[in-house]
């Protein structure tokens, strides 16, 4: 009598994880879509489900909302690859004045990704609550991921002087939000390289004492 030879456990639960991955990622884009087409506020789990030929109980149990969904869009979107390629820029780099040029760099790896992924959700659900609820989320997040970098260039002693930390704070997340992103680059035309280029200088120039080595 032949035996099968049985596979390995690991095999089995690899299937699982890219399984369950699959129907994650078939979710977010149905909702992508629909988000983009209707707006937020029009579309329902149960839409969502149908087009991602899953059922809305499903869905409920991987993201218990459609805020949730929400949430996870704009989490695969701002912090994402790009986002994660420009993070690990900073990983190595010890001089705080360096390190705030290079938050340009993150700021438009953020924005830069947003735009293609949600700009045309954003577009179609500008008056959206939950849209607005879930953005002041990820502002409190940016604003607290900034700190560090605030803080080195104090302990350094290459702060501007007179300027305090919790303004520095404030003006760092200021210069690095999606207002002034939108202002310069999807309305004002400019290229994200002039975008980054004079994000970088207008940092140094707002927080940096001048003439710091």
């Amino acid at each position: 009598m032949n035996k099968s030879t049985p596979r390995p456990r690991g095999y089995s639960s690899k299937l699982r994880t890219d399984a369950a991955s699959g129907t994650r990622n078939g979710i977010l884009d149905a909702a992508k879509a629909l988000m983009g087409a209707k707006g937020i506020d029009r579309v329902t789990i149960a839409g969502i489900g149908a087009r991602a030929g899953v059922a809305a109980s499903t869905i409920y149990a991987i993201f218990r909302s459609k805020e949730g969904i929400i949430r996870a869009l704009m989490q695969q979107s701002l912090f994402g690859g790009p986002f994660q390629t420009a993070q690990k820029m900073l990983d190595d780099v010890t001089d705080p004045v360096r390190l705030v040029e290079l938050t340009a760099h993150v700021a438009r790896a953020i924005y830069e990704s947003e735009s293609n992924d949600l700009g045309l959700i954003r577009h179609a659900s500008g008056f959206s609550e939950d849209l607005r609820m879930i953005e002041q989320e990820f502002e409190r997040i940016r604003f607290e991921m900034q700190a560090d970098r605030v803080f080195k260039l104090f302990e350094a002693g290459k702060a501007r002087q007179g300027l305090a930390v919790g303004d520095a704070r404030r003006i760092m997340w200021m210069y690095t939000s999606r207002d002034v992103y939108r202002m310069m680059v999807v309305d004002g035309g400019w290229s994200p390289d002039r975008y980054q280029d004079w994000l970088a200088a207008t940092l140094v120039e707002a927080l940096v004492e001048p003439g710091t080595p």
